[in-house]
């Protein structure tokens, strides 16, 4: 640690401790509007579209875009810039193309809280959403790489233990979420993501005096990376996650159903007016580009000024203890601080939406609560109890899950989210523009679809998880249009036979 850092502890504490104290006021003043399921997983025109918007973008932008990635960027060089460049404008593009129409649908049958009772309202199937709902726990290992991240900050600039760098962030997210759910959540995203996208700019301009070059910045790092290997400045890298074309492709198709994921499809929900949708894409996209574009140079950067690191995962905090004066490292910090969390409370709220109002509702109501004829108000109010009590019981597992370091934290992240995605993808494209989607098609490909990356990731058959991903959605696909083209067959001739009888 750098001489110069004796006050660095005693700052951060201060901030973490006004930063509890903030999250914490926010989640008791959310809290009038989580006294229902609605209010609790929406808070549906409660907030500016602007800033549902903005918490779109802080929510995307997780400890994977400011500490994964640039850990690649440290390890593989310039071919990492595929991804980051996939972050915003092939997201931005799905985002784009899916908003309205999930938007429309969201509104039908009384409105939809969650994707899973989103996907179940459009093919009439309870089935269905049951089956989402299950894949949506796979999310803790997002969660996971959160905690991972915030714990490695803390422990490379600061020295605090990694196992109490955990604690603190999964006991922090868990207080206000629960206090005032999607309000408290994503009003403190989209204050935050101020700070993150000041934190994104400065480590972009801090090349210009930890490179130099002046103007020529970019061809001075170039130079610099090559010297130490000309592998770092090639368009693919060698053993690493983009070294093929087919690779890079597997990785954007990721990027584009990405914007698909539970918890960030839930804020178009949050949408109150049509109308509304123009300043949310707006507001998300200014935002993608900022939090996901710059601190990837920084990783860049870290690995000429600071070569050997034992963890890549650990080059942005490293990097900005090299680059800044103590006071701005402090502000970095919570910046970062910002970064993490504002992504694993979207993740605990999706995840513990999911639970309340997908699966124990439609399964254990249905059984506890047979015969006592409950009103719609105490059924929201069981529902809304098991959502927060759910939460606590996730945030356990995942401090438990997050013990073990793993190898990369981009890879944990994306782990769980190509599994979603390889089930969900081809029930919410189709389901939108093709005419002939039932709910056969449907459960047909949620069960193909992930149970192919299960068994490709889980056997080692495909290694590449951008891969596997890329297989198992084009499977989903086809099961879906086979199965809804069968089904739909099966019924007209069931049809037919009843009218000839």
């Amino acid at each position: 640690m750098r001489e110069d850092t004796t006050w660095l502890l005693p700052f951060i504490i201060v901030m973490l401790i006004g930063y509890f104290a903030w999250t914490t006021w926010l989640g008791r003043k959310g809290a009038v509007h989580s006294g229902s399921m609605k209010g609790f997983a929406l808070a549906k025109g409660k907030i500016s579209p602007a800033i549902v918007g903005l918490s779109f973008g802080t929510s995307y932008a997780s400890a994977n875009l400011f500490l994964g990635v640039p850990g690649w960027a440290y390890t593989y060089g310039l071919s990492t810039l595929w991804y980051t460049i996939g972050c915003f404008g092939v997201t931005w593009l799905g985002l784009l193309l899916f908003t309205k129409t999930f938007w429309r649908y969201g509104q039908k049958n009384g409105g939809s809280l969650t994707l899973p009772q989103w996907l179940g309202n459009r093919y009439k199937s309870k089935t269905l959403q049951v089956l989402v709902a299950l894949l949506v726990l796979f999310n803790i290992y997002y969660i996971v790489g959160q905690n991972v991240g915030l714990a490695t900050m803390f422990e490379t600039v600061i020295g605090i233990p990694y196992m109490w760098g955990i604690a603190i962030g999964v006991g922090i997210t868990i207080v206000y979420v629960s206090l005032g759910g999607a309000f408290a959540q994503i009003v403190s995203d989209g204050i935050q993501g101020t700070a993150m996208a000041l934190v994104s700019i400065l480590l972009f301009v801090s090349l210009l005096w930890t490179i130099g070059g002046g103007w020529n910045v970019f061809g001075t790092l170039h130079t610099e990376l090559r010297a130490i290997d000309p592998a770092l400045v090639a368009p693919l890298s060698t053993g690493g996650p983009f070294y093929s074309g087919f690779a890079i492709l597997s990785i954007q198709w990721l990027l584009f159903s990405f914007v698909l994921l539970p918890h960030l499809m839930n804020k178009v929900l949050t949408v109150e007016k049509e109308e509304d949708l123009r300043t949310f894409t707006l507001t998300a996209g200014v935002s993608l580009f900022v939090l996901s574009v710059f601190s990837v140079f920084a990783g860049l950067a870290a690995r000429v000024i600071l070569p050997g690191l034992a963890s890549a995962d650990s080059a942005i905090p490293a990097y900005i203890l090299e680059a800044f004066p103590v006071v701005i490292v402090a502000l970095m910090v919570m910046g970062l601080i910002s970064a993490i969390l504002s992504t694993t409370d979207s993740l605990y709220l999706g995840i513990t939406n999911s639970i309340g109002n997908d699966l124990f509702k439609v399964l254990a109501v249905p059984v506890l609560y047979k015969n006592k004829n409950l009103t719609e108000q105490e059924l929201d109010g069981k529902v809304l109890k098991a959502s927060k009590v759910s939460l606590i019981f996730i945030g356990l597992v995942s401090l438990y899950m997050s013990f073990s370091r793993p190898e990369s934290l981009a890879l944990l992240t994306n782990f769980g989210t190509s599994a979603i995605i390889s089930g969900i993808v081809a029930p919410i494209g189709l389901g939108y523009f093709w005419k002939h989607a039932n709910k056969s098609g449907a459960i047909a490909s949620v069960l193909s679809g992930a149970g192919c990356y299960m068994f490709l990731t889980g056997s080692g058959t495909v290694e590449h998880v951008f891969q596997a991903m890329f297989f198992s959605s084009a499977l989903g696909f086809f099961s879906m249009i086979s199965v809804s083209l069968l089904a739909e067959a099966a019924k007209k001739r069931e049809k037919t036979a009843q009218q000839a009888v």
